[in-house]
Protein backbone atom coordinates (compact mmCIF):
# COMPACT_ATOMS: atom_id res chain seq x y z
CA UNK A 1 0.00 0.00 0.00
CA UNK A 2 1.05 3.81 -1.04
CA UNK A 3 0.95 6.54 2.05
CA UNK A 4 -1.93 9.11 1.72
CA UNK A 5 -0.54 12.06 0.10
CA UNK A 6 -0.97 14.70 2.52
CA UNK A 7 -3.35 17.30 0.89
CA UNK A 8 -2.48 19.80 -1.17
CA UNK A 9 -1.50 23.17 -0.51
CA UNK A 10 -1.65 24.47 -4.41
CA UNK A 11 -4.05 27.69 -4.47
CA UNK A 12 -6.46 27.54 -6.91
CA UNK A 13 -5.68 29.43 -9.99
CA UNK A 14 -8.56 31.04 -11.90
CA UNK A 15 -9.54 29.89 -15.40
CA UNK A 16 -8.23 32.34 -18.19
CA UNK A 17 -9.59 32.36 -21.28
CA UNK A 18 -7.34 31.65 -24.67
CA UNK A 19 -9.00 34.19 -26.31
CA UNK A 20 -8.16 36.84 -23.87
CA UNK A 21 -4.60 36.51 -25.28
CA UNK A 22 -3.31 34.91 -22.00
CA UNK A 23 -2.73 31.08 -20.96
CA UNK A 24 -2.31 29.32 -17.72
CA UNK A 25 1.29 27.91 -18.22
CA UNK A 26 1.75 24.76 -15.71
CA UNK A 27 5.44 24.85 -16.24
CA UNK A 28 5.43 28.82 -14.85
CA UNK A 29 2.58 27.82 -12.09
CA UNK A 30 4.37 24.76 -10.48
CA UNK A 31 7.59 25.88 -11.23
CA UNK A 32 8.56 23.30 -13.27
CA UNK A 33 11.12 25.47 -15.81
CA UNK A 34 10.76 23.07 -18.53
CA UNK A 35 12.50 24.04 -21.14
CA UNK A 36 14.49 21.50 -22.27
CA UNK A 37 17.52 23.38 -23.82
CA UNK A 38 16.28 26.97 -24.35
CA UNK A 39 18.77 27.85 -27.36
CA UNK A 40 17.70 24.85 -28.68
CA UNK A 41 18.66 21.55 -28.75
CA UNK A 42 19.55 18.91 -31.91
CA UNK A 43 19.77 18.32 -35.24
CA UNK A 44 21.79 16.40 -37.40
CA UNK A 45 22.29 13.08 -39.61
CA UNK A 46 22.57 9.65 -38.72
CA UNK A 47 25.81 8.56 -38.19
CA UNK A 48 27.43 5.24 -36.87
CA UNK A 49 29.87 5.98 -33.73
CA UNK A 50 33.30 5.44 -35.59
CA UNK A 51 32.45 8.36 -38.19
CA UNK A 52 31.25 10.60 -35.21
CA UNK A 53 34.45 12.83 -35.52
CA UNK A 54 34.21 15.96 -37.34
CA UNK A 55 35.58 15.93 -40.99
CA UNK A 56 36.22 19.55 -40.94
CA UNK A 57 38.33 22.52 -39.34
CA UNK A 58 36.39 24.31 -36.98
CA UNK A 59 36.88 25.07 -33.01
CA UNK A 60 40.34 25.23 -31.83
CA UNK A 61 41.19 23.91 -28.26
CA UNK A 62 41.53 27.05 -26.13
CA UNK A 63 38.15 28.38 -27.27
CA UNK A 64 37.00 24.90 -25.22
CA UNK A 65 38.54 25.78 -22.14
CA UNK A 66 36.66 29.64 -22.71
CA UNK A 67 33.28 30.36 -21.72
CA UNK A 68 29.98 28.33 -22.86
CA UNK A 69 27.05 29.58 -23.96
CA UNK A 70 25.72 31.01 -21.15
CA UNK A 71 28.98 33.23 -20.73
CA UNK A 72 30.43 30.19 -17.90
CA UNK A 73 33.46 28.50 -18.02
CA UNK A 74 32.91 25.25 -19.41
CA UNK A 75 34.20 21.76 -18.27
CA UNK A 76 37.16 19.31 -19.95
CA UNK A 77 37.32 15.64 -19.73
CA UNK A 78 38.90 14.66 -16.18
CA UNK A 79 37.09 17.73 -14.54
CA UNK A 80 33.84 15.50 -13.23
CA UNK A 81 32.87 16.27 -9.69
CA UNK A 82 29.02 14.94 -9.59
CA UNK A 83 28.04 11.63 -10.42
CA UNK A 84 26.20 13.16 -13.15
CA UNK A 85 29.18 14.57 -14.53
CA UNK A 86 30.83 10.81 -14.39
CA UNK A 87 28.05 9.51 -16.13
CA UNK A 88 28.61 12.34 -19.13
CA UNK A 89 32.51 11.86 -18.94
CA UNK A 90 32.48 7.70 -19.53
CA UNK A 91 29.86 8.54 -22.32
CA UNK A 92 32.34 10.68 -23.82
CA UNK A 93 35.14 8.90 -23.77
CA UNK A 94 33.29 5.53 -25.30
CA UNK A 95 33.50 7.46 -28.75
CA UNK A 96 37.08 6.17 -30.35
CA UNK A 97 36.85 8.99 -32.71
CA UNK A 98 36.81 11.65 -29.77
CA UNK A 99 40.04 10.35 -28.16
CA UNK A 100 42.90 12.64 -28.03
CA UNK A 101 40.89 15.86 -28.78
CA UNK A 102 39.68 18.03 -26.08
CA UNK A 103 36.28 18.02 -24.79
CA UNK A 104 34.57 20.44 -23.17
CA UNK A 105 30.84 20.51 -21.86
CA UNK A 106 28.04 22.27 -19.82
CA UNK A 107 24.79 21.36 -18.24
CA UNK A 108 21.71 22.27 -20.56
CA UNK A 109 18.66 23.41 -18.55
CA UNK A 110 15.32 21.38 -19.05
CA UNK A 111 15.80 17.64 -17.94
CA UNK A 112 13.31 16.21 -15.61
CA UNK A 113 13.72 13.12 -16.14
CA UNK A 114 17.38 13.33 -17.63
CA UNK A 115 20.46 14.91 -17.79
CA UNK A 116 21.28 16.73 -20.99
CA UNK A 117 24.42 18.76 -21.87
CA UNK A 118 26.52 20.63 -24.35
CA UNK A 119 29.33 19.09 -25.77
CA UNK A 120 31.78 21.20 -27.83
CA UNK A 121 34.87 18.73 -29.14
CA UNK A 122 38.57 20.14 -30.70
CA UNK A 123 38.07 20.54 -34.64
CA UNK A 124 33.88 20.45 -34.67
CA UNK A 125 32.64 23.21 -36.03
CA UNK A 126 29.09 21.90 -34.06
CA UNK A 127 28.18 21.13 -30.64
CA UNK A 128 26.46 18.20 -29.74
CA UNK A 129 23.72 17.71 -27.77
CA UNK A 130 23.93 14.78 -25.14
CA UNK A 131 21.03 13.18 -22.84
CA UNK A 132 22.17 11.14 -20.26
CA UNK A 133 19.61 8.70 -18.72
CA UNK A 134 19.03 9.56 -15.16
CA UNK A 135 18.56 7.71 -11.92
CA UNK A 136 15.49 5.61 -12.29
CA UNK A 137 14.38 6.10 -15.64
CA UNK A 138 15.10 2.62 -16.84
CA UNK A 139 11.74 1.76 -14.50
CA UNK A 140 9.76 3.63 -17.51
CA UNK A 141 11.84 4.25 -20.90
CA UNK A 142 12.52 1.69 -23.23
CA UNK A 143 16.12 3.57 -24.44
CA UNK A 144 16.12 0.94 -27.41
CA UNK A 145 12.13 2.00 -28.44
CA UNK A 146 13.21 5.89 -28.06
CA UNK A 147 16.19 5.56 -30.37
CA UNK A 148 13.63 4.09 -32.75
CA UNK A 149 10.69 6.22 -32.59
CA UNK A 150 13.86 9.69 -32.92
CA UNK A 151 14.83 7.85 -36.09
CA UNK A 152 11.70 7.25 -37.40
CA UNK A 153 10.54 11.22 -36.28
CA UNK A 154 13.47 11.65 -38.38
CA UNK A 155 11.89 10.01 -41.69
CA UNK A 156 9.21 12.75 -41.39
CA UNK A 157 11.19 16.06 -41.70
CA UNK A 158 9.69 16.70 -38.36
CA UNK A 159 11.92 15.19 -36.12
CA UNK A 160 15.57 15.90 -34.99
CA UNK A 161 17.84 13.04 -36.86
CA UNK A 162 19.74 11.16 -34.52
CA UNK A 163 23.36 11.85 -34.53
CA UNK A 164 24.54 8.57 -32.51
CA UNK A 165 23.29 6.13 -30.04
CA UNK A 166 25.82 5.25 -27.73
CA UNK A 167 23.43 1.88 -26.82
CA UNK A 168 26.00 0.66 -23.70
CA UNK A 169 25.10 3.62 -22.04
CA UNK A 170 21.39 4.64 -23.29
CA UNK A 171 22.52 8.17 -24.26
CA UNK A 172 21.57 9.91 -27.52
CA UNK A 173 23.69 11.96 -29.29
CA UNK A 174 22.62 15.02 -31.56
CA UNK A 175 23.81 17.77 -33.60
CA UNK A 176 22.79 21.27 -30.97
CA UNK A 177 20.15 23.17 -32.92
CA UNK A 178 21.45 26.84 -32.95
CA UNK A 179 19.10 29.50 -33.98
CA UNK A 180 15.93 27.09 -32.53
CA UNK A 181 14.27 27.51 -29.10
CA UNK A 182 12.18 25.80 -27.29
CA UNK A 183 8.07 26.72 -27.70
CA UNK A 184 5.84 27.98 -24.72
CA UNK A 185 2.03 27.47 -24.75
CA UNK A 186 1.74 31.30 -25.27
CA UNK A 187 2.93 30.52 -29.01
CA UNK A 188 0.21 28.08 -29.52
CA UNK A 189 -2.19 30.90 -29.04
CA UNK A 190 -1.09 31.35 -33.17
CA UNK A 191 -2.98 29.40 -35.52
CA UNK A 192 -0.07 28.77 -38.00
CA UNK A 193 1.97 27.35 -34.99
CA UNK A 194 -0.79 24.86 -33.26
CA UNK A 195 -1.75 23.62 -36.53
CA UNK A 196 1.83 23.10 -38.25
CA UNK A 197 2.85 21.09 -34.47
CA UNK A 198 -0.09 19.22 -35.24
CA UNK A 199 0.61 18.26 -38.68
CA UNK A 200 4.19 17.30 -37.32
CA UNK A 201 2.23 14.74 -34.64
CA UNK A 202 0.25 13.66 -37.17
CA UNK A 203 3.30 12.66 -39.68
CA UNK A 204 4.77 11.17 -36.96
CA UNK A 205 1.35 9.12 -35.59
CA UNK A 206 1.25 7.35 -39.11
CA UNK A 207 4.45 6.07 -39.49
CA UNK A 208 4.70 2.15 -39.28
CA UNK A 209 4.47 0.99 -35.60
CA UNK A 210 7.20 0.93 -33.22
CA UNK A 211 8.22 -2.89 -31.95
CA UNK A 212 7.09 -1.74 -28.88
CA UNK A 213 3.10 -1.26 -27.89
CA UNK A 214 2.55 0.58 -24.63
CA UNK A 215 -0.79 1.67 -24.07
CA UNK A 216 -2.17 4.40 -21.39
CA UNK A 217 -3.53 1.40 -19.55
CA UNK A 218 -0.07 -0.28 -19.37
CA UNK A 219 1.66 2.58 -18.22
CA UNK A 220 -1.06 3.23 -15.39
CA UNK A 221 -0.58 -0.01 -14.35
CA UNK A 222 3.01 0.07 -14.36
CA UNK A 223 3.43 3.28 -12.21
CA UNK A 224 0.67 1.50 -10.06
CA UNK A 225 2.95 -1.35 -9.09
CA UNK A 226 5.80 0.97 -8.80
CA UNK A 227 4.17 2.97 -6.29
CA UNK A 228 3.05 0.33 -4.62
CA UNK A 229 6.60 -1.19 -4.19
CA UNK A 230 8.12 2.25 -3.24
CA UNK A 231 5.20 2.70 -0.70
CA UNK A 232 4.94 5.91 -2.85
CA UNK A 233 2.71 8.44 -1.91
CA UNK A 234 -0.76 7.94 -3.12
CA UNK A 235 -3.95 10.81 -3.02
CA UNK A 236 -6.83 9.90 -0.46
CA UNK A 237 -9.61 9.63 -3.42
CA UNK A 238 -7.44 7.32 -4.81
CA UNK A 239 -9.78 4.18 -4.88
CA UNK A 240 -12.09 6.46 -6.45
CA UNK A 241 -10.02 7.78 -9.20
CA UNK A 242 -8.93 4.06 -9.78
CA UNK A 243 -12.53 2.94 -10.00
CA UNK A 244 -13.07 5.81 -12.57
CA UNK A 245 -10.03 4.79 -14.53
CA UNK A 246 -11.32 1.17 -14.66
CA UNK A 247 -14.87 2.48 -16.23
CA UNK A 248 -12.44 4.88 -19.12
CA UNK A 249 -10.58 2.21 -19.73
CA UNK A 250 -13.59 -0.30 -20.50
CA UNK A 251 -15.37 1.84 -22.53
CA UNK A 252 -12.33 3.02 -24.76
CA UNK A 253 -11.43 -0.68 -25.53
CA UNK A 254 -15.00 -1.51 -26.32
CA UNK A 255 -14.85 0.16 -29.52
CA UNK A 256 -11.14 -0.64 -30.87
CA UNK A 257 -7.43 0.86 -29.81
CA UNK A 258 -6.75 3.07 -32.82
CA UNK A 259 -3.04 1.78 -32.45
CA UNK A 260 -0.39 4.37 -33.82
CA UNK A 261 3.50 5.56 -33.05
CA UNK A 262 3.06 8.04 -30.60
CA UNK A 263 5.43 10.33 -28.81
CA UNK A 264 3.23 10.27 -25.32
CA UNK A 265 4.78 13.44 -23.73
CA UNK A 266 3.68 16.36 -25.40
CA UNK A 267 4.73 19.53 -23.28
CA UNK A 268 5.35 22.78 -25.29
CA UNK A 269 8.95 22.38 -24.48
CA UNK A 270 8.83 19.51 -27.17
CA UNK A 271 8.25 21.51 -29.99
CA UNK A 272 10.90 23.51 -31.36
CA UNK A 273 10.51 26.52 -33.63
CA UNK A 274 13.00 28.28 -35.11
CA UNK A 275 13.07 32.10 -36.96
CA UNK A 276 10.70 30.60 -39.82
CA UNK A 277 8.50 29.77 -37.24
CA UNK A 278 8.92 25.67 -38.27
CA UNK A 279 8.50 22.99 -36.08
CA UNK A 280 10.19 20.00 -35.25
CA UNK A 281 9.91 17.61 -32.42
CA UNK A 282 12.27 16.19 -30.05
CA UNK A 283 12.22 14.27 -27.07
CA UNK A 284 10.94 10.49 -27.74
CA UNK A 285 11.94 8.70 -24.74
CA UNK A 286 8.23 7.71 -23.58
CA UNK A 287 7.25 6.54 -27.40
CA UNK A 288 5.43 3.63 -28.24
CA UNK A 289 2.50 2.24 -29.96
CA UNK A 290 -0.39 3.95 -28.22
CA UNK A 291 -4.08 5.22 -29.50
CA UNK A 292 -3.92 8.47 -31.48
CA UNK A 293 -6.72 9.75 -29.39
CA UNK A 294 -4.61 9.59 -26.31
CA UNK A 295 -1.71 11.81 -28.18
CA UNK A 296 -3.76 14.44 -29.48
CA UNK A 297 -5.87 14.07 -25.59
CA UNK A 298 -2.38 14.80 -23.85
CA UNK A 299 -1.18 17.08 -26.26
CA UNK A 300 -4.83 19.31 -25.85
CA UNK A 301 -4.53 19.08 -22.10
CA UNK A 302 -1.05 20.19 -21.77
CA UNK A 303 -1.80 23.67 -23.98
CA UNK A 304 -4.70 24.58 -22.54
CA UNK A 305 -6.60 24.77 -25.78
CA UNK A 306 -10.37 26.27 -25.91
CA UNK A 307 -12.15 24.08 -27.16
CA UNK A 308 -12.82 25.87 -30.46
CA UNK A 309 -9.25 25.09 -30.79
CA UNK A 310 -9.90 21.53 -29.94
CA UNK A 311 -11.98 21.52 -32.34
CA UNK A 312 -10.52 22.89 -35.24
CA UNK A 313 -7.37 20.64 -34.23
CA UNK A 314 -9.47 17.75 -34.43
CA UNK A 315 -11.48 18.18 -37.94
CA UNK A 316 -7.95 19.13 -39.36
CA UNK A 317 -6.64 15.72 -37.65
CA UNK A 318 -9.23 13.30 -38.85
CA UNK A 319 -10.88 15.49 -41.88
CA UNK A 320 -14.28 15.59 -39.80
CA UNK A 321 -15.48 15.80 -36.22
CA UNK A 322 -17.82 13.06 -34.45
CA UNK A 323 -19.07 12.69 -31.07
CA UNK A 324 -16.95 9.46 -30.46
CA UNK A 325 -13.51 11.40 -31.34
CA UNK A 326 -14.90 14.15 -28.78
CA UNK A 327 -16.05 11.56 -26.32
CA UNK A 328 -12.43 9.19 -26.52
CA UNK A 329 -10.16 12.23 -26.64
CA UNK A 330 -11.91 13.52 -23.09
CA UNK A 331 -11.87 10.74 -21.68
CA UNK A 332 -7.75 10.11 -22.46
CA UNK A 333 -7.56 13.71 -21.00
CA UNK A 334 -8.35 12.22 -17.25
CA UNK A 335 -6.09 9.13 -18.44
CA UNK A 336 -3.53 11.10 -18.79
CA UNK A 337 -3.55 13.26 -16.13
CA UNK A 338 -3.56 9.89 -13.78
CA UNK A 339 -1.04 8.58 -16.10
CA UNK A 340 1.50 11.66 -15.26
CA UNK A 341 0.09 12.14 -11.82
CA UNK A 342 1.31 8.42 -10.70
CA UNK A 343 4.34 8.78 -12.97
CA UNK A 344 5.06 11.66 -10.83
CA UNK A 345 4.84 10.15 -7.04
CA UNK A 346 7.50 7.40 -8.46
CA UNK A 347 9.72 10.08 -9.57
CA UNK A 348 9.17 11.67 -6.46
CA UNK A 349 10.60 8.59 -4.53
CA UNK A 350 13.47 8.00 -6.85
CA UNK A 351 14.53 11.15 -8.55
CA UNK A 352 17.95 12.58 -7.73
CA UNK A 353 16.75 15.46 -9.75
CA UNK A 354 15.94 18.80 -8.37
CA UNK A 355 12.44 19.11 -8.98
CA UNK A 356 9.50 19.16 -7.07
CA UNK A 357 7.53 15.95 -8.45
CA UNK A 358 5.01 15.97 -5.35
CA UNK A 359 3.71 19.30 -6.39
CA UNK A 360 3.30 18.28 -10.31
CA UNK A 361 1.46 15.11 -9.08
CA UNK A 362 -0.42 17.02 -7.11
CA UNK A 363 -1.68 19.42 -9.71
CA UNK A 364 -2.22 16.28 -12.00
CA UNK A 365 -4.34 14.77 -9.98
CA UNK A 366 -6.40 17.88 -9.34
CA UNK A 367 -7.01 18.10 -12.82
CA UNK A 368 -7.93 14.46 -13.11
CA UNK A 369 -10.74 15.11 -11.04
CA UNK A 370 -12.26 17.99 -12.76
CA UNK A 371 -12.99 16.37 -15.64
CA UNK A 372 -13.83 13.09 -13.98
CA UNK A 373 -16.62 15.68 -12.18
CA UNK A 374 -17.60 17.11 -15.65
CA UNK A 375 -21.41 16.69 -15.97
CA UNK A 376 -20.68 15.29 -19.64
CA UNK A 377 -18.30 12.24 -18.14
CA UNK A 378 -21.08 9.80 -18.24
CA UNK A 379 -22.16 11.03 -21.68
CA UNK A 380 -18.28 10.74 -22.59
CA UNK A 381 -18.31 7.29 -21.00
CA UNK A 382 -21.33 5.98 -23.81
CA UNK A 383 -20.29 7.55 -26.32
CA UNK A 384 -16.69 6.33 -26.78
Amino acid sequence: MGRAMPRSRLRRVPVVRADQRLVLDVVGILGRQYVRATAGVFQGRAMDVAALPAKRSGPQAGRLVASGSGGQVMKTLGQSVSSQERQLEAAVRSIEGWQGRQVAYEPVSGGISNTNWRVEVEGADTAYFFKVPGVGTEMFIDRQTAHEASVKAAQTGYGAPVFAFLEAYGVEVFEFMEGWRASSNHDFLQRDIRHGALHGLKAFNDQPLLKQTKTVFDMIAEHQRQVAELNGLKPQDDDWLCLQYQRAKQALQASGIDLAPCMNDTLAGNFMLNAQRQIRLVDFEYASNNDRHYELALWFGEMFFSDEMELALIEDYFGHVSAQTIARIKLNKALADLKWSTWAMVQHAVSQLDFDFYKYGAWKHMRARSIINDSQWETWLRHA
